[in-house]
């Protein structure tokens, strides 16, 4: 559309552009135009996959914000856990600051795959590796949780230095 006001803009100047010159562009696009309009059967079958499309981007659309939704979730849990945790420190609490730290940190280095990792068999690579980085961090900390003093009160102990 855009084009075609840029063309009669042209033809007002007195200047004749070429695909107004009965070119194969302009012929073409006339062409193109009649077989959108005159075949009932190939509108009726693009609606029908215009429909399909639709509704299957719907459903990724929403499971793309639920996703967002819950990443903003962790994200403020986190921020309500930092001082529960220096106040109360206990088994429960050090589980869920590691568990959603866990989570939090595999959804973000996530987003820097998926932006900056190209090619099929990389972006395999550097997922599985990110599935694997995240359950030996996870199990970590839950073995620092359970071994040792507990991941929010080390936290508090370095705090104290």
């Amino acid at each position: 559309m855009a084009c075609a006001v840029r063309k009669t803009s042209l033809c007002i100047r007195g200047i004749t552009p070429l695909c107004l010159n009965n070119s194969l562009l302009s012929r073409g696009l006339v062409e193109a135009s009649r077989k959108r309009w005159d075949g009932e059967p190939h509108r009726l079958a693009t609606e029908k996959r215009l429909s399909v499309t639709t509704h299957a981007t719907a459903l990724v659309s929403k499971a793309a914000s639920m996703h967002w939704t819950s990443e903003r979730v962790v994200s403020v849990v986190l921020l309500g856990m930092a001082p529960a945790a220096y106040l109360y420190p206990g088994a429960v609490l050090d589980l869920s600051v590691a568990t959603a730290l866990t989570l939090h940190g595999h959804w973000g280095v996530g987003q820097v795959v998926t932006d900056y990792v190209h090619g099929d068999l990389k972006i395999k690579l550097a997922k599985s590796g990110l599935f694997v980085t995240s359950m030996v961090t996870f199990a970590g900390l839950c073995y620092f949780n359970y071994h040792d003093v507990g991941l929010c009160k080390a936290v508090a102990m370095l705090w104290d230095l």
